[in-house]
C-alpha cells in the first residue's frame, strides 16, 4: 500500500479581544487580514492560540487598568505555552496602547508587541521581530504613509452588515477627548479605495456598509477624476453599487454637517433615515468648556434642516454629564435640549478625567455622586423617548433587513431603517434579504413583527 506524505499544518491560531468603538472592530478585522498570509486563522477562544492580541479603546473608564487586568489572565495562559515549549505572541493594539505604550512594558514585560491604531499595517514585520528578538516590539508613531495604502485587498467577509472605515482621527481636540492623541490629525481615504472595499463587501455578502470615522462627516478624499469629493458626494457613488442596499455613516460632528450631506440624506434612499449626531451637552457655557465649537442653537438649525430634508429621520446621540464646571441650571439646559430633539436613541455618561487632556486638570470637578443623580435622571428621559419612537411604529410596514437567526428556535433577527432590532418567526431563506415587516409590538430594545412576505430585495 502506497503511503502519503506527511502533511505539516502550517496554520497559526490568533484570537483578538476587541473592546471600545465600531472603528476597532474594523481595526481588528483588518488585523487578521494582514496576518493571515503568515499563516494565521482567526479563533474564537485564547486557550492554545500562537497569538493574541489586544485591541483596545482609551475611551470608558479605568481603560487601561481593565487591559492590565486582561493581561494578567493571558500571562497564565502564555506560561502555560512556554511550559509545553510553545509560544504564544502577546500584542496590545488599539488607543491604549498608543496613550500608555513603555507603561504597557513596564508593567507587563512578558508583552511582546505594543503598537498603535495606525501602525497595524507592520505588523508581519513586528512579529518576525519578535519572533527574533529577545525583548518587547514597541511601534506608535504616526507614519507618513496611510495605513490604508497598505492593506492587503483580500479581506473576510463580514456577513450582511459590514463596517467600512474612510477617515481617521480628529482635529477637533474636544477637552475631554483623548481621540486626537492617540488616532492623531483627521485622515481621508481616497475615493477609489473606499469604491474598490465597498464593491468587494458587496460581492462577499454585505448589503449594508456602515462608513466609519472619528470624524466621518469630515471625510474629504482625493476623487478619481484628480479632483476632491465630501462625503455627500461619496455616499451618491456608493449608492450606485449594484446590490448594496443600505447605507450609514457614524460618528459624526455638528460642526460638520453639510448642505451637500444634507442633500445626501433628501436624495439618497440608499442612506438610512438615522443619524448619529453627537451633541454631548445643551449648555453653551459647557460647550465652549468642552472645545465643541457650536452652540445648542446651531445644534437644533442642524436638526431643522435634517428633518426638512428627510421628515422621518430618526436622532441618535452622545451625552456627558458632570463635565468640570457643570452646574445645575447647565445640566437643565441639556435636559431642555433633550426635550426639544426627541431622539430614538442615545448614549449617556459620566464625565471621567482622561490623563493629559485639558478637561482633566479644570477645576471645579462635579462630586461623583452628583454626576450620578444627573446621569440616572438623563438616562431616565432618554428611555422614554425611545420607548415612545419604538412603541410609535406598532402598526407601520419596515423593510427590514434580516441578518441571522435570532434568539428562539424559528426566529429571525434583522434590522429597522432606524437601526432598532427586529424579530420574527420565519424560514433562514430570509437572511440576508430586505423584507417588508409588520410592526406588532415594541418591547424595550427591540421591535417584534410578522412577515409581510418571504422574500424581497437582495
Amino acid at each position: 500500500m502506497m503511503l502519503g506524505r506527511p502533511t505539516t499544518d502550517t496554520r497559526k491560531r490568533l484570537h483578538v479581544i476587541t473592546w471600545g468603538c465600531q472603528m476597532n472592530v474594523y481595526d481588528s478585522a483588518r488585523m487578521s487580514d494582514v496576518l493571515a498570509p503568515l499563516g494565521y486563522v482567526p479563533v474564537s477562544q485564547p486557550d492554545g492560540a500562537d497569538m493574541v492580541i489586544l485591541n483596545t479603546c482609551h475611551i470608558r473608564e479605568k481603560a487601561a487598568e481593565k487591559v492590565f487586568s486582561e493581561l494578567g489572565r493571558l500571562r497564565r495562559l502564555k506560561d502555560a505555552r512556554a511550559a509545553d515549549g510553545e509560544r504564544m505572541i502577546l500584542a496590545v493594539a488599539g488607543c491604549v496602547a498608543q496613550a500608555e505604550g513603555e507603561e504597557i512594558l513596564a508593567r507587563a514585560p512578558y508583552v511582546d508587541i505594543v503598537l498603535g491604531p495606525q501602525t497595524y499595517h507592520r505588523l508581519p514585520e513586528m512579529v518576525a521581530r519578535a519572533a527574533r528578538a529577545a525583548g518587547a516590539v514597541i511601534d506608535t508613531d504616526f507614519p507618513a504613509e496611510q495605513k490604508f495604502d497598505f492593506l492587503p485587498d483580500a479581506s473576510a467577509p463580514q456577513g450582511v452588515c459590514a463596517f467600512l472605515s474612510i477617515q481617521e482621527g480628529c482635529d477637533r481636540f474636544c477637552s475631554f477627548c483623548v481621540v486626537p492623541y492617540t488616532r492623531g490629525a483627521e485622515q481621508s481615504r481616497p475615493a477609489a479605495s473606499v469604491l474598490a472595499e465597498a464593491r468587494r463587501l458587496v460581492t462577499q455578502g454585505a448589503r449594508e456598509i456602515t462608513l466609519l470615522g472619528q470624524n466621518v462627516n469630515a471625510w474629504h478624499g482625493d476623487a478619481p477624476d484628480g479632483g476632491e469629493w465630501d462625503l455627500g458626494r461619496l455616499i451618491r457613488e456608493l449608492a450606485d453599487i449594484p446590490g448594496l442596499l443600505r447605507l450609514r455613516y457614524a460618528t459624526s460632528h455638528p460642526r460638520d454637517m453639510t448642505a451637500s450631506l444634507i442633500a445626501a440624506h433628501r436624495d439618497v434612499p440608499t442612506l438610512m433615515p438615522f443619524l448619529h449626531l453627537p451633541v454631548q451637552a445643551g449648555s453653551d457655557r459647557i460647550l465652549t468648556a468642552m472645545n465643541r465649537r457650536h452652540r445648542a442653537a446651531d445644534y437644533l438649525r442642524i436638526v431643522e434642516k435634517l428633518r426638512t430634508a428627510r421628515a422621518n429621520l430618526a436622532l441618535s446621540s452622545d451625552f456627558i454629564v458632570g463635565h468640570p464646571g457643570e452646574t445645575a441650571a447647565d445640566f437643565q439646559a441639556t435636559l431642555d435640549l433633550v426635550r426639544q430633539v426627541g431622539f430614538a436613541q442615545a448614549f449617556s455618561f459620566r464625565y471621567s478625567a482622561r490623563p493629559g487632556t485639558p478637561a482633566a486638570a479644570a477645576p471645579n470637578q462635579v462630586p461623583e455622586p452628583e454626576k450620578e443623580r444627573r446621569l440616572q435622571e438623563l438616562q431616565a428621559l432618554l428611555r422614554d423617548q425611545q420607548a415612545q419612537f419604538n412603541a410609535g411604529c406598532v402598526g407601520w410596514e419596515l423593510p427590514v433587513l434580516f441578518t441571522g437567526p435570532g434568539r428562539h428556535p424559528g426566529q429571525m433577527a434583522g434590522r429597522s431603517p432606524f437601526l432598532q432590532p427586529v424579530h420574527v418567526f420565519g424560514p433562514e431563506s430570509v437572511a440576508g434579504h430586505e423584507i417588508s415587516v409588520r410592526i406588532d409590538a415594541a418591547l424595550p430594545n427591540s421591535l417584534a413583527g410578522t412577515l409581510m412576505q418571504e422574500r424581497a430585495r437582495a
